[in-house]
């Protein structure tokens, strides 16, 4: 190996050895990337506040994060706990963060309501969920299509009185998920809007969607009031991407580790070398 190449494996090692000790941030988004076939997946922690990747960690079960959670320091200053609606996240958030408060990811949420629909769209009518422009049109929402991709959409949908009642519902309830920075007193009206849609949903093909969101209601609730998304997360996962695909890949993943914490973690680690 060159000595310049040694030289840098060095100095991110013991920049990294350096900043183990630091304390967890106070604003925390987590998620899941995949890392390698043979090792699977790692979990990546991100620091919203400033935007940096605080680490990576191979795994993303429980079992498999224990060791390294119960060993981190200041867990319990974290105040928040960003992530999409993944149970094991949530178990994981509320037994190594105990004075967090979980928030939901806005666009997760956003794309299971979709999810939901295109399912609930294929019991309906299977051969019109097969039409492309149809689908386009279903995907977007309402107050974003022309007046004629309307017109259009809604001569599809008086033919089908059980599927028209379900996309109204949906485009009453996706406006109001997207709903950001209100107050105490406009996110409370927001909850009770959002508790009598899903008192509708219990009642309709939409059930299951319902009982998801019903359970993440609090996390959802608070998104309301959060500016912050796991898009910052996301947007890393892309650099993340990136970083293994130059790299032809990696087997280590400790090397893997320290590349992306010397590219997305701290700023000057690499005009250092």
């Amino acid at each position: 190996m060159p000595r310049r190449s040694c030289d840098y494996q060095h100095h991110i090692k013991s920049r990294v050895s350096e900043l183990a000790g630091r304390p967890c941030p106070h604003i925390l988004g987590i998620d899941e990337h995949f890392f390698s076939r043979r090792q699977g997946y790692a979990t990546t922690l991100v620091d919203l506040r400033n935007h940096k990747v605080f680490d990576v960690v191979l795994g993303r079960s429980q079992p498999s994060l224990h060791h390294y959670l119960s060993r981190l320091r200041g867990r319990d200053q974290v105040k928040f706990v960003v992530m999409d609606l993944s149970d094991t996240y949530r178990s994981i958030a509320q037994c190594y963060f105990p004075n967090a408060r979980i928030v939901s990811d806005r666009f997760h949420v956003v794309r299971l309501v979709n999810q939901h629909f295109l399912q609930l769209w294929q019991q309906q009518d299977p051969q019109g969920r097969k039409n492309r422009g149809l689908l386009s049109l279903m995907r977007r929402h309402h107050w974003n299509l022309a007046d004629a991709q309307k017109n259009r959409l809604l001569d599809y949908l008086a033919q089908h009185p059980v599927l028209n009642a379900l996309y109204q519902a949906k485009q009453r309830l996706n406006r109001l998920l997207l709903l950001r920075d209100l107050n105490g007193k406009q996110a409370r009206q927001g909850g009770s809007e959002l508790l009598t849609l899903l008192e509708q949903f219990k009642h309709s093909p939409a059930h299951a969607l319902a009982k998801t969101l019903q359970s993440w209601l609090e996390p959802i609730v608070r998104m309301w009031r959060f500016s912050r998304s796991n898009g910052i997360t996301e947007g890393f996962h892309t650099k993340m991407e990136m970083i293994s695909r130059r790299a032809y890949g990696f087997r280590n993943f400790e090397n893997y580790r320290l590349r992306v914490l010397a590219l997305c973690g701290w700023n000057g680690v690499i005009n250092r070398v």
